[in-house]
């Protein structure tokens, strides 16, 4: 007698399967961070992140272009900023 072509058991399977797989694709993307870091950078961290100067950073907080984050005395710049700046400044296209 043949046996069952699809069990509870393999159902479950595949779909965790399928999940683990699109979980792997979107850390492969870059849609989800494999490590968690902070929330909030410094000037020099986000300088870094953006791959520009401190200065370069500065100016952009100082004409607003970037919005900043004061916990007493010091600046931060908080990463889900940084990440819409990005998107914003995307084009298509040459120029």
């Amino acid at each position: 007698m043949a046996e069952p072509a699809l069990t509870l058991e393999k159902l479950l399977d595949a779909l965790a399967d399928r999940v683990a797989a699109k979980v792997r694709a979107e850390l492969g993307a870059g849609g989800l961070s494999a490590t968690v870091g902070p929330r909030l950078l410094t000037v020099e961290q986000a300088a870094s992140y953006l791959g520009r100067s401190k200065e370069a950073v500065e100016h952009m907080v100082a004409s607003a272009k970037i919005p900043t984050v004061r916990i007493d005395r010091r600046v931060f710049i908080d990463v889900r900023d940084l990440e819409r700046l990005i998107d914003d400044s995307k084009v298509t296209g040459i120029r």
